[in-house]
Parts: structure tokens; sequence; C-alpha cells
């Protein structure tokens, strides 16, 4: 049986008081007593200790948590899955509950990842949710494992069909395109050159690219003049 209560325990005796303070200034839609203040490399040690707890699907069952680095726990756990299927599995269980940014952006797949044409079409599935957090992470999946050797255009079309009013998921849709500029200019600036995003993510596009040292001082001064 999977203890809890030493769950709680270990966790608090982790805690960085200043830390909280500012995790919860970053995260203003997060009650601040469900923040403990704990550092991350902190949590993915103890992610990597409990992952050998023959009773650890216990605590992954356990939806939803008590306390925000719970499920920082959480994710980092199913990182570890090695199985693209329970990984998969796992994560569409997790992600109703996440109700934050740095929850949702600290994940990272990696058995999804070893399986691209899979980990595409759950992105696509996660995009096509419309909920907040999970759209966010569905594109941040196209951005971080589909910008590179497997990309193609569409993908693109992918991300900048999404519409919503959601902030953070408006966000997320300025990061992709700021990444994808740096890293497929050609077939991404059309999109900002034409104003296909909306204003408030193609300024916000922009804004990223101009802050970004992946960027050149030419195609700076491109954008600079494509504001809206």
């Amino acid at each position: 049986m999977f203890d809890f209560d030493l769950l709680h325990k270990t966790l608090f005796s982790m805690q960085d008081s200043d830390y909280r303070i500012f995790q919860c200034r970053l995260m203003p839609g997060v009650p601040e007593e469900t923040v403990i203040g704990i550092r991350t490399p902190q949590l993915r040690s103890l992610a990597k200790v409990l992952s050998g707890n023959p009773d650890i699907n216990e605590f992954l069952d356990c939806l939803p948590h008590s306390y925000y680095e719970e499920y920082n726990l959480h994710g980092y756990l199913i990182e570890r899955i090695k199985n693209g299927e329970e990984c998969a599995r796992r994560i569409d269980e997790f992600l109703p509950f996440v109700n934050n940014w740095a929850t949702c952006d600290t994940v990272k797949p990696k058995a999804l990842a070893k399986n691209p044409s899979f980990l595409l079409e759950k992105s696509r599935e996660w995009i096509a949710s419309g909920k907040t957090y999970t759209v966010r992470f569905g594109i941040e999946m196209l951005m971080n494992y589909f910008l590179d050797g497997g990309f193609s255009p569409e993908y693109i079309e992918i991300v900048a069909s999404v519409k919503s009013s959601e902030y953070y998921v408006n966000m997320m849709i300025a990061w992709y395109f700021a990444t994808a500029l740096a890293k497929q200019w050609d077939e991404t600036f059309p999109y900002i050159k034409e104003q296909r995003l909306g204003e408030w993510c193609h300024n916000k596009t922009i804004q990223k690219s101009l802050e970004s040292f992946r960027i050149t001082d030419e195609q700076k001064k491109i954008l600079r003049a494509l504001k809206i």
C-alpha cells in the first residue's frame, strides 16, 4: 500500500519558504495553500526514487491531488514510463486535472517521443479537446518534437487553426510560432506576413521573436515592421 502520509511528510521536509513565495507569484491562479515550495531538481530526484516503488500506481491512480508539487511529481513519474501506450494513457488521465501552466509545461514524455507518429496522433487529439491545459500541452508537443527533423508544414497549420480566448492557450500559440520562426522561418513567416494568427497572438509572437537569440537581426528588422 502506498504511504501518502509519508509522501506528504517528505514533500514538506523539502520546503523552501522563499521559493514558495516566488512560485506563487508566477502562478496567480493557483491557491497559495496548495503550494509547498519545492525546487524542481529535488522533485525529480524524488520521482526517480518513487518510480521503483511497487505501489506507485496507487499514487498515479489517486487524482486529484492536494498539492501543486504532487501534480509535478506525477508528471515526472509519467516521464519515466517506458511503454508509449501506457505513458499516453497516464497523460490522458492526468491532463484534465492540470490547472496551471507550470505543471503543464514540465512533462516531457520520452516514451512518446520515440514513436513520432503516435505522438502526432495524440497531439492532434489533445489540441482538439478544447480544454485549456490539454490544448496547451498538445501544442507544446508539436513545438518540442516536430519543428526539427520530423517537421512538416501541415503542423504549423494545426496550431494556426486553434482559436481560443484562453490566455495560456494563446501564450503557447505565440511561443510555438516564435520557435517555429527560429527553426522553420520560410514555412512560418507567411503566417506573420499575412496576419493569420489574430492580433494578440500575432504581436506576442513578434515580441517573443525579438527577445530570441535564435532570430537574426535582419529577421527581427522584418518582424518589427509587421506589428499590428
